[in-house]
């Protein structure tokens, strides 16, 4: 039986007899106080308000499996252990997370004797005390839960932990059985929370209370705990770890620091504390700093996930990169000993953060452009490329795609080193790695978005490549390289330069590849993988097969900017509503499609980009005329877009006979003579 069906019947109610010998059962059933950790929810709707009280019934259960009763052939001193220790951590695990419950009632009262009751295992140690029977081995059993996962995620300091010596002698254990003791407890705390991160963390566990138990409460590095606080980042510089480890450190335990600041870099996640010793001055004695109210704000469910709120985030962003400002106010209140730190947003912020949730949550087309656009005009967009709510989806997305036939380009890369232009997700990336591990591997984008994001995961993932910011239209790369693979990345180059002429500029394109050129080692390759214009004048139309395929090319037709070449009334010739039919020139008609193909979440963006700007022919001209020798030069229809586009739609000519979809890719490979 598991300690939840002990203590609570069928229908999930607190069985009644054991509410009325089980002070904290009720203190953990009968509250009006939700407090979750939103970093270990998948789904912020999960959200039950008995979080708390089925932890509790978890770490029970733990250690029902840890110390099991009535082990048949054990000794004597192993049973009576296991009695004493058993009877001891359940007191200790009952009690440990009391301060998250109780009623309004209560919880003022325990306010009122300046319990901190955002941290709880003090909070709960005290009221634990407030018990005629209370132990003092269990109470500061209580006041030590969970510090040494604290320690590990480079939270507290380890001296924190120093009454665990004191309970050994409390309790007259041997240090052997003081270890096994603290060893299950922590076991049980954290495998509450889940069994792989028990897995994660239990060498690290183990190596900590040994040392403990020894006698040594050194602490752990600046850069040490830097690196555990701040696991994104890829280098913890000098400035960093000296600011904390002389102004946080000595001074403050960190709660909740990684669910509220992860997403943040460091440089933000200093200017934040530095605020927050700004507005702590002269506030009297305070050690904790608490973070849960910016995280409790800071998530929402985004396609049934947990996630971070963006639009919520790049305002944040703006209002640490400019100071003061009049749309956001930076909060810090104490009580008790704790500061907690937070940001309040003005009305139109506001309104403007929940607009932006609903829009996207409807799906809607023009709500998504309207996003953009409101942002840009408040600036909170980090740069043009910045795709707000789904970038993290668009760069899987990208990665997806790159597992087809971008794969086959890799195979024309010679040299020793490669650099991969606009690396989006990194897929490309690890290919070129895997595939040549002797080779210099770089990957450049001008969206400081991807950068982060891959600087993140060649941390993560331990690769050997490197990325840099860099933009082939301005100048020809650092140094000479003996390949350069421009995949599915000129036709954005194309879209989104603004040249003499605006966007959609084939000077651009001719630019990024002259400057490429020039970058290369003789008899060095570009490579290109990209969209391909359709030769010709040629008609096609399109039959949808439902209505929403026809406002989704109304929304295109008013949306698309490109082509500027073809005159407007040649775009799109005729449009049958009744039929759920339009007619229009091949490369009008091969745009929409392949932007169709993405869905509406892309839309917004994938609008703004034409993807065929030169002919195969006109390709193979240009590269010539920059004195390359051709190797490669052919044109294919990707193989996903057929099988997708058919539940949609019917492609056919103007006689309304079925007909191919046009090519939309191109491979080309270049070599520069000697």
């Amino acid at each position: 039986m598991s300690n939840f069906e002990f203590y609570f019947d069928t229908d999930g109610q607190v069985k009644p007899e054991q509410l009325a010998k089980n002070r904290w059962l009720a203190y953990l059933t009968q509250t009006d106080n939700v407090y979750v950790n939103a970093e270990r929810l998948e789904r912020m709707r999960d959200v039950s308000g008995r979080e708390t009280v089925e932890y509790v019934m978890r770490t029970l259960d733990v250690l029902d499996f840890a110390l099991p009763q009535g082990k048949s052939g054990s000794s004597e001193e192993e049973n009576d252990f296991v009695m004493d220790a058993r009877q001891i951590l359940r007191e200790v695990l009952c009690w440990s997370e009391v301060a998250k419950g109780g009623l309004r009632k209560e919880r003022e009262e325990w306010r009122r004797k300046g319990y901190p009751l955002d941290i709880h295992n003090i909070a709960s140690a005290e009221i634990y005390s407030d018990l005629p029977e209370s132990s003092e081995a269990v109470y500061l059993l209580i006041r030590t839960h969970g510090l040494i996962g604290q320690c590990i995620r480079g939270e507290i300091q380890v001296r924190h932990n120093e009454p665990l010596l004191y309970v050994r002698e409390l309790l007259g254990l041997s240090n052997t059985d003081m270890r096994r003791l603290v060893l299950i407890l922590n076991e049980c705390i954290i495998r509450g929370v889940s069994d792989s991160l028990w897995d994660k963390v239990k060498q690290d566990v183990t190596a900590l209370v040994d040392r403990i138990l020894e006698g040594d409460l050194s602490e752990y590095s600046a850069e040490y705990r830097l690196e555990k606080l701040c696991p994104k980042e890829i280098q913890i510089y000098k400035e960093d770890a000296d600011f904390f480890a002389e102004k946080i450190f000595p001074k403050y335990e960190l709660w909740y620091f990684e669910s509220a600041l992860g997403s943040f870099d460091l440089k933000q996640i200093r200017t934040i504390l530095t605020r927050t010793l700004q507005e702590l001055e002269g506030s009297g004695d305070v050690h904790h700093l608490n973070f849960k109210p910016l995280a409790d704000s800071l998530y929402y469910d985004y396609e049934g996930r947990r996630h971070i709120n963006v639009y919520k985030k790049r305002i944040i962003e703006k209002f640490l990169r400019d100071g003061d400002a009049p749309y956001v106010k930076f909060k810090v209140w104490t009580e008790n000993g704790t500061a907690y730190v937070d940001f309040a947003f003005a009305t139109v912020c506001e309104k403007l953060i929940e607009f932006c949730v609903e829009a996207e949550r409807s799906g809607l087309l023009t709500f998504e452009k309207s996003i953009i656009v409101l942002y840009d005009m408040f600036g909170f967009r980090k740069d043009e490329f910045d795709r707000l709510n789904n970038e993290d989806k668009y760069l899987q997305t990208m990665n997806d795609v790159s597992a087809s036939t971008k794969d086959g380009i890799i195979d024309y890369v010679v040299g020793q080193s490669v650099v991969d232009v606009g690396s989006g997700g990194g897929i490309l990336l690890d290919r070129l790695e895997a595939k040549y591990p002797g080779m210099q591997v770089i990957g450049t984008d001008i969206s400081a978005n991807v950068i982060e994001a891959l600087e993140q995961k060649k941390k993560k993932e331990g690769h050997k490549w490197s990325v840099t910011i860099h933009n082939f239209v301005e100048k020809p790369f650092e140094k000479k390289v003996d390949s350069i693979v421009f995949s599915s990345i000129l036709h954005e180059i194309f879209s989104y330069t603004e040249g003499e002429h605006g966007r959609f500029d084939l000077d651009s394109v001719k630019k990024a590849l002259r400057f490429a050129y020039e970058s290369l080692t003789p008899g060095g390759r570009i490579i290109i993988r990209d969209g391909v214009k359709t030769e010709g004048a040629a008609v096609r139309k399109i039959r949808f097969k439902t209505t929403a395929g026809m406002d989704f090319f109304r929304n295109y037709q008013a949306d698309f900017k490109g082509l500027t070449d073809i005159p407007k009334e040649r775009k799109v010739i005729a449009v049958d509503e009744a039929k759920l039919t339009v007619s229009g020139d091949v490369n009008l008609i091969r745009e929409f499609l392949y932007t169709y193909t993405w869905g509406t979440e892309s839309y917004a963006h994938e609008v703004q980009e034409q993807f065929g700007y030169f002919t195969l022919g006109e390709y193979r001209a240009f590269l010539k005329s920059l004195g390359a020798k051709v190797l490669c030069a052919e044109e294919f229809l990707e193989p996903g877009y057929p099988e997708n586009l058919n539940r949609y739609l019917t492609l056919t000519d103007e006689q309304d006979k079925e007909v191919e979809y046009p090519a939309s890719n191109c491979i080309l490979v270049a070599e520069k003579v000697s």
